[in-house]
């Protein structure tokens, strides 16, 4: 029962910064509650050996980012017809930069999602980049620079 409470707890005070990583990740709500649901499920499982590790929540955005590359649901946009139109609402009030973020996010590949997201959010240098993925520097070199590129062709440009 230990394990449990400190689990919650645990999961009361990082939540939110679990939360917004995984957000941060898959670029979607849905899909980011799915991968936080996912990924608590996993670790309370495993508590006991995750609150050992010398940094539990950086254990728990691995197990993230794992569970984010074993993803392979494809991309296809389904239809259905129906004999009405579809109700229009009101798109919710979002800046013109966020939306053009939120879609030149959405060309990126999972990888330089993920490289981006440790490199830039998580201000982690190369090598643990490398280290977390199990690659080389250079592949996350790779991924950095085709990501930001594609970026950059978007109209998203790094502040002065």
């Amino acid at each position: 029962m230990h394990d449990a409470e400190g689990f919650r707890k645990f999961v009361a005070v990082r939540g939110r910064a679990l939360s917004r990583a995984a957000y941060l990740l898959t670029g979607d709500h849905a899909k980011a509650e799915d991968l936080m649901q996912e990924t608590l499920a996993k670790a309370a499982a495993k508590w006991r050996r995750i609150s050992a590790a010398d940094d539990p929540e950086a254990y728990l955005k691995t197990m993230m980012i794992n569970q984010l590359r074993t993803w392979h649901r494809p991309r296809r946009l389904v239809f259905f017809p129906t004999s009405q139109p579809p109700d229009t609402a009101a798109p919710p009030p979002d800046t013109e930069l966020k939306i053009v973020l939120r879609h030149a996010l959405t060309t990126l590949t999972a990888k330089q999602r993920i490289v981006l997201y440790l490199r830039f959010y998580e201000d982690l240098p190369e090598a643990q980049i490398a280290a977390r993925l199990g690659c080389s520097i250079g592949t996350v070199k790779r991924h950095t620079h085709d990501a930001l590129k594609r970026l950059r062709k978007a109209g998203i440009h790094e502040p002065a």
